[in-house]
């Protein structure tokens, strides 16, 4: 089926229009409140704008009018460095930008904005944005809190050094998480490598732990009614009391070279995955008076990959992009939450990522294409595919405000209805 015989519409109901964080507003991939309809022989989505943004694999997060992302590029010294950028998200004019730490990731790897499937120089990590402050986790580890309407800096703080932390593999890719008013990030040293940080002033409010970190973007959870932050430790899944950092529970889990993925919380279950021979796992959380405990649901040896495209969960089934450094042909997949059974798989996107508008599936390949599919375990089901962006796309798309943001290691695209 052509694009060019969708109608795609794009309906906003009474939600928030903000996309304030890697993961969206609910911190699960996906924004109720937009419909997408099709039918034929009417019309397609159109594109708004469409800018440079060059290297990297950062998001968009979204705030009122605003849109925010990372970038590389050389400042006056000719030294690559990561940088923040606000956009008009009607227009896509960069309103400012701020410089950050050096983009240098220690690995050998082809450049980010070329076609080699290394991963090369490019930051990782998504803004999060919040009160009209945009906080910005670097591969150095830096903790930036700026204003969104100017980029001012209003408190920076070196968690490496103020924390005796120490840097992982090819750098930190995790991105910040909000919640109430914490800002919360790995990094630290011993008894601090899991940090809540006062949005306001920077100021430690818990830390705790002496864990390694991965690449992985904390989860946000309300399990058996206490609020909660789950980590995907080297050591496996760590869980803290948001309140005062208080670990509830743990569970074992590999690691090998990297894990990138983020937990997937689906009531009281955990879904984790990482390649490199890792695989997948379904962990089962329980509560007695006070006390939690996991326990293991199924365990699939290296299979069911995410390399680093974190599947989302949507009534009992998991949906994304399975596979282990298949470039141009990892399948997008809807999994069985509780078996760990495949429902139904489609080849050829590559390691692209996804979000989910109420029933309806977002994709994004790693070749550019958008493609839009019914979030239904019978089938696979598409209702539009259609090429958007040139360069290498690894970055998860963001809706807010009635548009689609998508971007590559080359260029950045809005569309609306």
């Amino acid at each position: 089926m052509s694009f060019r015989s969708i109608f795609f519409i794009l309906i906003p109901l009474t939600v928030s229009a903000n996309w304030p964080q890697y993961h969206g507003p609910n911190w699960d991939k996906s924004t109720e409140g937009f419909r997408l309809f099709d039918s034929s022989g009417l019309s397609h989505a159109k594109v708004k704008w469409k800018i440079q943004t060059p290297l990297g694999f950062s998001s968009v997060s979204t705030d009122k009018s605003l849109a925010f992302t990372l970038i590389a590029k050389e400042d006056e010294d000719g030294l690559l460095r990561e940088v923040c950028i606000a956009l008009d998200q009607l227009n896509g004019n960069q309103l400012w930008q701020k410089w950050l730490g050096m983009a240098n990731y220690g690995h050998s790897g082809g450049n980010a904005g070329t076609a080699s499937n290394k991963g090369g120089d490019g930051p990782r990590s998504t803004p999060s944005v919040i009160g009209g402050r945009v906080y910005v986790y670097d591969s150095s580890m830096n903790l930036y809190c700026l204003s969104a309407l100017s980029g001012k800096q209003i408190w920076k703080i070196d968690v490496l050094k103020q924390f005796d932390g120490e840097n992982i593999m090819w750098k930190s890719a995790s991105s910040p998480l909000l919640v109430n008013d914490l800002v919360i990030v790995y990094g630290g040293g011993a008894d601090s490598s899991m940090l809540g940080l006062d949005q306001v002033t920077g100021k430690v409010i818990w830390k705790q732990g002496t864990e390694t970190p991965t690449h992985a973007t904390p989860a946000f959870a309300t399990i058996h009614g206490v609020e909660q932050v789950i980590f995907l430790c080297r050591s496996g899944l760590v869980s803290l009391r948001i309140s005062d950092g208080k670990e509830l529970w743990r569970q074992a889990f590999p690691f090998k070279v990297s894990s990138a993925a983020s937990p997937v919380v689906a009531g009281n279950h955990i879904f984790c995955s990482a390649g490199y021979g890792v695989g997948a796992g379904l962990y089962e959380i329980s509560k007695t008076g006070n006390v939690f405990s996991s326990r293991e649901v199924w365990r699939k040896r290296n299979e069911l990959v995410n390399h680093w495209s974190t599947p989302l969960h949507y009534k009992g089934k998991l949906y994304g992009i399975f596979g282990f450094k298949e470039y141009g042909k990892a399948p997008l997949q809807c999994v069985d939450l509780l078996t760990g059974e495949i429902c139904w798989t489609k080849d050829g996107f590559g390691p692209g990522n996804l979000i989910r508008s109420d029933n309806t599936l977002l994709i994004l390949s790693d070749d550019g294409y958008l493609v839009v599919a019914d979030a239904t375990s019978e089938k696979y089901n598409e209702r539009l595919r259609r090429k958007v962006l040139q360069g290498k796309c690894w970055s998860t798309p963001t809706m807010s405000n009635q548009l689609l943001f998508l971007r590559s290691t080359e260029e950045m695209v809005a569309l609306s209805p």
